[in-house]
């Protein structure tokens, strides 16, 4: 599963590239998330102290009363998933302007290297994990970019500025930096993302897994899999894929689903007439996703160096 320091090396490795500096390994980002306060060193005045156990009544309905509640740590992807839960009614989460440059065909596809097919699907909307894949692990990764407009104070909108990976499983280290790189500066969509756009960012991380052929076209289930289609059609083949929640997102059915899908991959037919296409294949899969802004990485990052300035 994606985790927030693969989302917080994803910003180490675009800001270090763009500002032409050596970018911490991702153990290096692993080891100083587990040090990172999160907020704790303030939790400590809510513990009691034995002193204070001491002066307290003897009466156990006194003392329970007395004692002050444990302080919940105050986890940054925690409060991510409550500040959007809390502000679902808002369409925090709802990236309406990329899902809609998901309705169009894509480019061509951007290759990290002549044996990898990548490609380019939008609509992210992430589900947090604190599980962390060994560094070791092979796993097919997208990576993708949005640019978040605080436009009022009760709303962001999310913008895809850039999405990228690969179908084909690749050693997580690898395969988190490669894309990085790939989604930020080479999406064929999109110029390069420059340095001063970096407090704007949004990334998302998506580590697919699960994948199956399916009976049908119909053949999975809105708001778990993401879906890939191969078909055949006036003598050429066409294939697109979405990630699993821009379905849901964007309120379609399976059916208009398959027919965006198809519009995306560059398929100009009826839409009645989608089944008629030839040799139809979908392959479904799931993908669990994490991500960070860049204040977030930004906290972090100053966070770890005042501690290298110490040594």
């Amino acid at each position: 599963m994606a985790t927030v320091e693969h989302c917080l090396y994803c910003f180490e490795v675009l800001s270090a590239n763009l500002e032409k500096r050596g970018p911490l390994s991702l153990y290096q980002v692993q080891a100083s998330w587990d040090d990172y306060p999160k907020g704790l060193e303030d939790d400590a005045a809510s513990i009691p102290s034995l002193d204070d156990k001491e002066n307290e009544s003897t009466s156990s309905e006194t003392h329970t009363a007395a004692r002050p509640a444990l302080a919940v740590p105050r986890n940054p992807a925690v409060q991510r998933l409550s500040s959007r839960d809390s502000s679902s009614s808002s369409g925090i989460s709802t990236p309406a302007s990329a899902s809609s440059t998901s309705l169009s065909p894509s480019t061509a596809n951007t290759t990290p290297s002549s044996s990898t097919p990548s490609f380019v699907p939008v609509g992210q909307h992430p589900r947090h994990t604190s599980q962390r894949a060994s560094n070791t692990s092979e796993f097919p990764v997208f990576v993708t970019w949005n640019t978040i407009s605080t436009s009022s104070a009760s709303s962001h909108d999310k913008t895809l500025r850039g999405c990228i990976g690969t179908f084909v499983a690749k050693p997580l280290v690898e395969g988190l930096k490669s894309f990085t790189l790939h989604s930020a500066l080479q999406d064929p969509r999109f110029p390069p993302i420059s340095i001063r756009e970096l407090p704007t960012l949004e990334v998302s991380v998506t580590l697919l897994t699960d994948f199956e052929t399916c009976k049908d076209a119909m053949d999975w289930e809105l708001g778990i899999h993401g879906i890939r289609i191969y078909f055949y059609a006036r003598n050429r083949s066409f294939e697109a894929c979405y990630l699993p929640d821009v379905a849901v997102e964007q309120g379609w059915d399976k059916e208009e689903t398959i027919i965006s899908l198809m519009r995306k991959a560059g398929w100009g037919g009826k839409r009645e007439k989608w089944r008629e296409v030839g040799d139809m294949k979908v392959v479904r899969f799931q993908g669990k996703a994490e991500s960070v802004g860049y204040e977030e990485f930004r906290g972090w990052k100053e966070w770890v160096a005042k501690g290298t300035e110490g040594k």
